[in-house]
């Protein structure tokens, strides 16, 4: 199969169609040979290819063995990136992320000192478990994430292109964690969990991975065409009905609104910043394109909007006591119908007997 290269944005240029199509064909061939190794999980796989598209950063969220690494590094073999994991520990420091300063050459040369690049200089980068380290070591990845370069002892230094982040985070285990500052989840485009497969993908798990070999990945696509569908994201066009519709979820959110809803005012403590309606934007976008199309609906804004939120805002100390996450609450925010022809419905909500799944 012969991998594709940055001439089919080059000579498609002046037929946009033809780009989107080409587009869609690559991404069908990418879940088709990423198939090959990672049984079931397809939401996943979609929602790291739009966000990959989007030029966004992803937190997988879930339990040990349910293949977070494997699918990152399958995600890098497919599409011919280099790829690095860094295992994060209390003990790391900023320095084993982006780099340092050594002293080079020896007592007879003359010695100088260079920079030695850490491994967050790659263009797919794994941050495993990134909870367990603190603050001041996650904070590192601050600048790379939203800057795409690091400052290393004076010196801005561009990282490679493209860069993409995964972070992946134990949701059960959290003695000698740290949770990460609301300013670093918010550059993450995605939150996306991970849950247990069905029992006829788990039996296909068993079955492959219990093999004496794994399948060999071949390379489908350039990093120079990756780049240039990443430019093709960009100029998908937007109503400004979607665009508003986008930006009233996301206003929804907010406790102080006094359009916001009253369960939000009841159970939120804060709401989404605008970073929540240009994810959902770009994610839209991502998503068109990677099925075919050149235009964003409400319902391509609506698909998005629980890996979009769900990390970018916090809920109360009421809400938390009784049982409720940030996903019921999203749940809650679509069945209003907030922003869709300026009405939104009332006297669903029940406080007392609403759970999960129930309202």
């Amino acid at each position: 199969m012969v991998p594709i290269t940055s001439n089919i944005i080059e000579d498609v240029a002046d037929d946009i169609h033809e780009a989107v199509a080409s587009l869609a064909q690559t991404h069908r061939r990418l879940r088709e040979e990423i198939g090959r190794v990672i049984v079931g999980q397809d939401d996943v796989m979609d929602q790291v290819l739009t966000a990959f598209f989007a030029r966004g950063h992803c937190v997988l969220k879930g339990v040990p063995g349910l293949a977070k690494t494997l699918i990152v590094s399958s995600l890098a073999k497919t599409m011919s990136l280099a790829f690095k994991r860094i295992q994060f520990t209390p003990d790391l420091m900023p320095s084993d992320i982006t780099g340092a300063m050594i002293l080079s050459g020896n007592e007879q040369s003359h010695r100088e000192f260079v920079f030695r690049k850490g491994p967050i200089f790659t263009n797919i980068m794994l941050a495993d478990e990134i909870n367990r380290t603190p603050p001041k070591t996650q904070a590192a990845l601050l600048e790379a994430m939203e800057e795409l370069h690091v400052s290393v002892a004076g010196a801005t230094r561009p990282l490679p292109t493209p860069f993409l982040v995964l972070a992946t985070q134990n949701p059960i285990e959290q003695e000698g964690t740290y949770p990460l500052p609301m300013s670093q989840l918010d550059r993450f485009l995605f939150m996306i969990k991970i849950d247990y497969p069905s029992l006829g993908d788990e039996e296909k798990i068993l079955q492959v991975t219990t093999r004496d070999t794994m399948p060999e990945l071949e390379t489908l696509i350039t990093s120079k065409a990756i780049m240039g569908y990443q430019e093709l994201v960009r100029r998908v066009p937007v109503s400004s009905y979607v665009a508003k519709y986008a930006a009233s979820l996301a206003r929804a959110t907010r406790p102080d609104n006094p359009d916001a809803p009253a369960f939000i005012r009841k159970w939120v403590q804060w709401g989404c910043g605008p970073r929540a309606g240009q994810a959902l934007l770009l994610a839209a976008k991502s998503h068109v394109l990677l099925n075919g199309r050149f235009n964003v609906s409400i319902d391509d804004i609506r698909a998005f909007v629980h890996p979009v939120f769900r990390h970018r805002f916090g809920l109360n100390f009421t809400a938390v006591s009784e049982g409720y996450d940030t996903d019921a609450i999203i749940d809650w925010l679509l069945d209003a119908d907030i922003g869709l022809e300026g009405t939104r419905k009332t006297g669903r909500f029940n406080f007392k007997r609403a759970r999960y799944g129930q309202a």
